[in-house]
């Protein structure tokens, strides 16, 4: 199994495999030993203005590419990225921590996103509207925006490359993205499968850097002309407003805090089993993952009691080796993180009930952590712990618990268990989220939309919606 990367990783700029000119590079650590397994350049402002010019070129001449033959090339991509599921999903896990098996489904997942966009992208339907007058045709027709600077997290290194890339190139769009400096190399082979289906020169250019380097300067090109980014709130923030700044449309998928309601109605072992593998799958490193758990009265001891159970049990260990079932945090950030939130929930009268240590000094290995007795003034009932923290908190009726789970000024996800149809439709109707799961986890499939209300963000990625944020509407009214 590789353990170290040959050669200093490569940007990919106007189709070709190159290094970047501005001598500056970081380590590529492995987050199971916190041990370095390679080197990234960074991308120079020289290097970022033959990217643009490579975006615009290569806009100028996909854009004329029908979107039939599009399609057939993104469809060969998907089928490349299948065939290669076990290399870039090995790669994936040795830079993220990931478990492989997750890895795998990541990347799986990653190739029917591009397959979806592939197929809808023939489909993007203008329309034929009556006129007053005889002899005039008003006509609606939809156009790529333009070139695109997409902007992608660690969490989902080849998921979040697959929905930028494969909305934009499926509209007709070229695309500069960064991907995440502490796992380039799955995106490296994730944009391979794209060169070697087809996609030509200029269309895709992959970079990394600084982030605030880069971002700056590509959302400030004339050239660019849509901006998508996955991330945090405050980062986020500072994007759009750039954004606006140069009137550029952008679509952010920022962070949550998603709420789950438990009813007394539900079966508690059966729905504790299935949100435990919800909230621990990649380390709680999940933008949707269930984070404030209210359980109503009557089941919140015996709901509690399973879910520590559950995760008093999970294996934590190198994602590599097949008896874990949850793989370390990306980096040592997020192990501080999780110290300081629990720290502070303590102080404030919290009870860990599970959890709530690091594990090792090798690694970003972190205990599955549950808490109770968490008072509404601790900061994890605010911000979001972005890992393996699972908050348990009691209701009585759904009046009080949609304002509970609507205070915050997240938006993006939320979940509830409940077998009453009356119930159920009241809390979908109530929930301030953009994406309301009922008895299921049904989030994040490429033909529905992704996206978030308040401060998650704006825009969608998947679905209909996904494609047609990287169109832009043009009505033409034509005489004789």
């Amino acid at each position: 199994m590789q353990r170290q990367y040959r050669d200093t990783l490569p940007h990919y700029i106007n189709g070709a495999w190159v290094q970047p000119t501005s001598g500056d590079y970081q380590d590529v650590m492995n987050p199971s030993t916190n041990t370095p397994i390679g080197k990234l350049g960074h991308a120079s402002k020289a290097d970022l203005d033959k990217a643009i010019a490579a975006a615009q070129s290569g806009f100028n001449t996909w854009r004329r590419v029908s979107a039939f033959e599009r399609s057939k090339i993104l469809r060969k991509a998907a089928d490349l990225v299948r065939a290669r599921v076990e290399q870039i999903a090995t790669i994936l896990t040795f830079e993220q921590g990931k478990l492989l098996a997750e890895a795998k489904l990541e990347v799986m997942g990653s190739a029917d996103v591009i397959e979806w966009f592939a197929e809808e992208g023939r489909r993007a339907y203008g329309r034929i509207i009556p006129a007053r007058a005889d002899g005039v045709r008003n006509m609606v027709l939809m156009e790529p925006v333009g070139p695109v600077a997409g902007f992608s997290p660690w969490n989902f290194p080849v998921l979040q490359a697959a929905r930028k890339i494969s909305g934009a190139l499926a509209a007709g769009c070229s695309i500069i993205i960064k991907c995440p400096e502490e796992t380039p190399g799955s995106p490296i082979e994730f944009v391979k499968c794209f060169e070697e289906a087809g996609v030509p020169a200029g269309v895709i250019n992959l970079v990394y850097g600084v982030p605030a380097v880069i971002s700056e300067y590509l959302i400030s090109s004339p050239a660019i002309r849509k901006i998508s980014f996955t991330g945090s709130v405050p980062v986020g923030k500072h994007l759009a407003s750039l954004a606006g700044q140069h009137m550029k449309r952008s679509t952010m998928e920022l962070g949550g805090h998603a709420p789950v309601l438990v009813f007394d109605d539900v079966e508690t072992d059966g729905i504790a089993t299935l949100l435990a593998g919800m909230k621990y799958r990649n380390a709680g490193q999940v933008c949707v993952s269930p984070t404030r758990f209210f359980v109503q009265e009557r089941s919140y001891d015996k709901f509690v009691a399973k879910f520590t159970d559950l995760a008093r049990g999970i294996a934590v260990g190198d994602g590599f080796d097949p008896n874990s079932k949850m793989g370390p945090l990306a980096n040592p950030r997020r192990v501080n993180a999780m110290e300081t939130t629990l720290l502070d929930a303590q102080e404030k009268g919290a009870k860990v009930e599970t959890g709530g240590k690091r594990i090792g000094n090798a690694g970003n290995f972190f205990e599955p952590t549950v808490l109770t007795n968490v008072p509404t003034h601790a900061r994890i009932m605010h911000e979001e712990p972005f890992g393996p923290i699972a908050v348990m908190l009691r209701f009585k009726d759904t009046d009080e618990v949609l304002e509970r789970a609507n205070s915050l000024p997240f938006g993006l996800a939320s979940y509830a268990f409940t077998k009453d149809a009356k119930t159920a439709t009241k809390v979908s109707d109530g929930l301030d989220h953009g994406m309301v799961s009922i008895n299921h986890f049904g989030i994040a499939l490429p033909e529905t939309p992704f996206g978030g209300v308040k401060e998650s963000g704006y825009g969608h990625e998947g679905g209909i919606e996904g494609l047609n944020a990287y169109l832009s509407t043009k009505f033409v009214s034509h005489l004789g």
